[in-house]
């Protein structure tokens, strides 16, 4: 055999065997996007980490587009988005201060605050930030007490507008959580969605956004599915940022973020995550959630 028929045989047996030692395995990774060849050395690389407003790659089709208009904007400077596969996966990185800047819920904006970053701005539309409750128009549930003895699903015990607020909905209106209603947590806004549409449990909590953008890609869900309930609202999701990050980054990315809404090709980065603008926050600005969260622990569930 020829020393170049031997170098090709072994090249060939190593990419097989290298396939098959990628299958099968029992975790599988997180979704990942591909990205063009590395910035130049003298770039800083910023984490951008997003809460799973979405799943992992829906959330990089929704925000990869803004993270690549701060790296083109921001000078010396080139910001990566990191997805998470659900909210404890999410957490474990914010409150590790794995994230340089990070897009959290109002609940995991608080608690970040905690672990030194700095609330410098947050989404607005803070009346879409509230919870809503979805039930098949078949189901026969037209009352709150309806529910009772019945599954309800939610994506996560720590979603603020998705879970915590519709569980406090329902503790106001006569339902204890605890007991008379079986509580699902399944990972999602979209899964907590199509749990209700196959008829897995009999409502299920979301919030306005998800559930706008599901049922456009998926006009079968508007058909089948209505909201029956919303809550009230709270302050919507923060911008926050570790203290290391200079703070002349920290400026351009706020201008940046602050004056989306004034450009037509600001407004189209908006548009997929169902936002009309970025605006600037502080500490005092998420009092209202510290106060909720408060009631929330004492009437409904332990949350802290």
């Amino acid at each position: 055999m020829s020393l170049c028929h031997r170098l090709f045989t072994v090249v060939v047996c190593s990419l097989v065997l290298g396939l098959l030692g990628g299958c099968g395995s029992d975790d599988a990774p997180e979704y990942a996007p591909t990205f063009s060849p590395a910035a130049a050395s003298t770039e800083t690389v910023y984490v951008f980490g997003v809460h799973p407003l979405h799943n992992p790659q829906r959330l990089h089709e929704v925000f990869g587009p803004l993270m690549a208009y701060l790296s083109t904007n921001v000078e010396g400077a080139r910001f990566r988005l990191e997805a998470s596969r659900n909210y404890a996966a999410y957490d474990e990185k914010l409150y590790a201060r794995r994230f340089h800047f990070a897009l959290p819920n109002p609940y995991q904006t608080i608690n970040a605050v905690k672990q030194g970053y700095r609330i410098f701005g947050k989404m607005g539309d803070d009346d879409n930030f509230r919870g809503i409750i979805l039930v098949r128009k078949d189901s026969g549930i037209r009352e709150v007490a309806d529910l009772r003895g019945k599954t309800v699903s939610y994506p996560a015990p720590t979603a603020l507008a998705a879970t915590m607020l519709p569980q406090y909905f329902l503790h106001s209106h006569g339902i204890d959580v605890m007991r008379d209603i079986d509580n699902r947590y399944v990972g999602s806004q979209e899964s907590s969605i199509m749990n209700v549409y196959l008829g897995d449990v009999a409502a299920g909590a979301t919030w306005p956004q998800p559930w706008r953008a599901l049922s456009r890609e998926r006009p079968e869900l508007a058909q089948e599915l209505e909201v029956s309930w919303q809550t009230d609202s709270l302050p919507n999701n923060g911008l926050v940022v570790l203290p290391e990050v200079p703070a002349a980054v920290v400026a351009q990315v706020s201008r940046l973020l602050f004056s989306l809404h004034e450009s037509e090709a600001g407004r189209r980065l908006l548009a997929p995550m169902e936002l009309s603008r970025f605006e600037p926050a502080d500490d005092a600005t998420y009092q209202p959630v510290r106060e909720f969260i408060q009631r929330f622990n004492a009437e409904v569930r332990p949350v802290e």
